[in-house]
């Protein structure tokens, strides 16, 4: 077992205190134990690099690519804590399509006076889209799959956190001279207070990272001036880190240590949410850094944003069920776009009106999705029957 596994039983401690954060205990865990990496392209600054180009036959073989994603989930557990998807988008169409879809809703939102502040850097440095994930699906049902239809994204979502993951996104914009974020963890206990954080027993602090997966898709080449995010690899090994990111020294240490890669359009990285990392500043005169942010959550945990993921499923449906008429979308891209857009999860429900039917849960959003494509049902009968779902969820 690693050592930043037992580190907090053999201590005897079961709360965490940021005050008893020791950065010297943080750097001990900073090191490359050089575990064997099968199916990495190259290793950049101590980051596994994965050119999806060579994973196509691995990702279309169900045996290797479970040992891929053991692989990738070894990485991000007890490894560097991130992993880059080289050309996780083999053709940038999708990305060119979704990037119109955003800016559209960028200008819009600015008409309208809104403006998404960011939880770690100041405001306006920077334009966000919150919950993209429905706005891109319901202004644009069709990018929304073609985007959404990829093997890659899946299998590492996969990897962390299993099947009937949430998947949320975010998107955004560092224009030229947009500031740097702190270093920092992120949710679930990377959005607490310290006073909150220190409420969670230790065993928790261990636990919150399995709950999410961080990543971001490039929607632009991202030179190191553009200020692509700043990673500290190892770091999420700490166990008190949690508490330990607002501290001057440990933020210290980050600033002197962290790395930066350059990605290229349709590139793809994902860390644990207990990494130290920070965007960094848009130090080019020209580029608009825009990446979209995703959050996926595990089936057993809480997204951060609430998704009418009904309302998704019945503008992609058409879609969908057109793409496999005509043979445009295989069965595992179909699968891969239903993963990120309807729950897969069963629970909550109302088991009065939604009890188990012919085994331990009731049926899911996206078991009901596939079983109406399976049988080619109408987009109004595949409607009715989500709202019939919905209905008998409801709570009331």
């Amino acid at each position: 077992m690693d050592q930043h596994e037992t580190h907090a039983p053999e201590r005897g401690r079961q709360w965490y205190l940021e005050r008893e954060c020791s950065l010297e205990a943080f750097v001990n865990q900073l090191h490359d134990e050089g575990g064997p990496l099968r199916f990495a392209a190259e290793v950049r600054q101590c980051i596994p690099v994965y050119d999806c180009r060579d994973l196509e036959s691995v990702l279309d073989d169900a045996a290797q690519r479970l040992l891929l994603q053991a692989e990738w989930a070894r990485v991000l557990r007890d490894g560097a804590g991130v992993l880059v998807l080289e050309r996780a988008y083999g053709s940038t169409q999708p990305i060119d399509e979704a990037t119109a879809v955003f800016e559209a809703i960028v200008r819009a939102e600015r008409e309208q006076g809104s403006s998404g502040a960011d939880h770690f850097a100041k405001a306006g440095a920077n334009d966000r889209i919150w919950n993209a994930q429905q706005k891109l699906c319901l202004r644009a049902p069709a990018v929304f799959v073609d985007y959404f239809a990829n093997l890659p994204l899946m299998a590492v979502c996969e990897a962390w956190l299993g099947p009937c993951y949430q998947m949320t996104s975010q998107v955004n914009v560092v224009r030229p001279g947009g500031m740097a974020q702190e270093a920092h963890r992120d949710y679930h206990l990377g959005f607490q207070t310290i006073e909150s954080a220190q409420r969670y027993p230790a065993h928790v602090h261990r636990m919150s990272a399995l709950l999410t997966l961080q990543g971001a898709v490039a929607h632009c080449d991202m030179p190191v001036e553009s200020g692509p995010t700043k990673l500290l690899p190892f770091s999420q090994r700490y166990a008190e880190g949690y508490l330990a990111w607002r501290r001057a020294d440990f933020r210290e240490y980050f600033e002197a240590h962290c790395v930066q890669l350059p990605l290229t359009k349709g590139d793809a990285v994902f860390f644990n949410p207990a990494l130290f990392h920070a965007a960094g500043a848009n130090r080019t005169a020209d580029v608009q850094r825009m990446a979209n942010l995703l959050q996926v959550s595990s089936a057993m945990g809480r997204a951060m944003e609430a998704l009418d993921r009904a309302a998704m499923c019945e503008a992609i449906y058409p879609v969908l069920r057109e793409h496999r008429t005509n043979g445009r979308l295989g069965d595992a891209a179909a699968l891969a776009a239903i993963a990120a857009c309807a729950e897969g999860y069963p629970f909550p429900t109302n088991l009065d009106r939604d009890p188990p039917v012919g085994g331990l849960a009731p049926e899911s959003q996206q078991g009901l999705m596939l079983r109406a494509l399976g049988e080619n049902w109408e987009p109004a009968r595949f409607a009715t029957a989500l709202r019939t779902q919905d209905a008998r969820r409801d709570p009331a």
